[in-house]
């Protein structure tokens, strides 16, 4: 289980990126859903389900935020500066 400070991260990156909506796709770039994943490929590596299963974008969201940044709240105050992450 997620700390609460964490999961308060990862849900603002969540909520600024796809505002929850797990099939959100930006029409410029082709980021896909809760994390926007860029290529949204990416995603498979959580699951063959990623383009429909919420559960697996979060699980390879959280994986991407701890590898990259440490931890959701890395990648929070990466995106609080860059507004991307």
């Amino acid at each position: 289980m997620m700390p609460a400070a964490q999961f308060q991260c990862f849900s603002n990156i969540v909520a600024h990126e796809s505002g929850w909506n797990h099939h959100a796709t930006n029409a410029s770039s082709g980021a896909y859903g809760l994390v926007q994943a860029l290529p949204a490929s990416k995603m498979a590596s959580a699951g063959a389900d990623w383009k429909e299963n919420p559960k697996t974008q979060i699980k390879w969201g959280l994986d991407y935020m701890n590898s990259r940044y440490g931890s959701p709240c890395g990648a929070w105050n990466f995106w609080q500066q860059n507004h991307w992450y």
